[in-house]
């Protein structure tokens, strides 16, 4: 089961009716968090994208209340590839509307070209830092689980992932790091060595886009280079809801240890 998701760098999941059980619940509190005050800040882009971090009420196992309990094949994979969950924090809910790109407040004419023409490719924990806007570590993840909560047409905005692209990313950072104390990584200005690999991503990955249905999963590697597609035209998602995924991306404990390694 494990070949796609180290090969390529993700993996999908069929459908499963205790996913499916979960994503029919979430759904419910996914549509009540896009139209909650508390989360106003997070519409984006014009109205076209719903970052949604942290709107999903559920507990530390995954499960919301008066709801099934977190479960289905790519459950049991992460278990079996890390040992455990952990703590799950509240899932993102990602919903992404027709129009997407617009432009993201504060986004200047190259960010939203990078967004329209790259699908605001990135390596989730590669943060912006200063008004120079350089980057370093913060916020590695463990994994990213997606979780589709509607049914959305193939090209209603999908998540674009680019195959191969962790182990290009990983070459990199162990390139940049090797001499580095590990309880100094998080400083390190990583801006150069992750442009370059990111072109080199560009220049040499297949770029796929991934559609998957409720009751269905996907998996991607924490260094996986990904990013979302525009809306297409005639794509169709849910009146009021657009194309809804929970995205769970526990952080990495420990990180210097597990974040580069090649087998978890």
């Amino acid at each position: 089961m494990a070949g796609g998701y180290h090969s390529k760098g993700w993996q999908r999941f069929a459908y499963d009716p205790r996913t499916a059980a979960w994503a029919a619940h979430a759904r419910v509190a996914g549509r009540a968090a896009l139209t909650d005050p508390a989360f106003a800040e997070w519409l984006q882009c014009e109205g076209t994208w719903f970052i949604g971090v942290d709107a999903l009420p559920n507990d530390s196992s995954g499960q919301l209340a008066d709801g099934p309990a977190l479960a289905g094949p790519a459950i049991d994979f992460i278990r079996t590839e890390h040992g455990d969950l952990g703590d799950l924090h509240r899932a993102q809910v990602s919903a992404m509307f027709p129009g997407y790109p617009r432009p993201r407040i504060g986004e200047g004419d190259a960010a939203f070209r990078y967004r329209l023409n790259r699908d605001a490719a990135h390596v989730d924990g590669i943060k912006l830092f200063g008004a120079d806007r350089r980057r370093r570590i913060e916020e590695p993840h463990a994994w990213v689980l997606g979780l589709p909560l509607n049914a959305a047409s193939p090209d209603a905005a999908p998540l674009v992932v680019w195959e191969g692209s962790h182990h290009i990313m990983r070459a990199a950072f162990q390139g940049l790091l090797q001499d580095v104390p590990p309880e100094q990584w998080a400083q390190v200005d990583v801006t150069e060595t992750y442009t370059e690999a990111r072109r080199k991503v560009f220049d040499t990955c297949p770029r796929v886009t991934v559609h998957a249905q409720p009751g269905e999963a996907y998996l991607m590697h924490r260094l996986c280079l990904h990013g979302v597609a525009p809306w297409g035209d005639g794509a169709k998602a849910p009146d009021g809801e657009g194309r809804m995924i929970a995205y769970f991306r526990p952080e990495m404990s420990d990180w210097q240890r597990h974040w580069l390694s090649a087998t978890r």
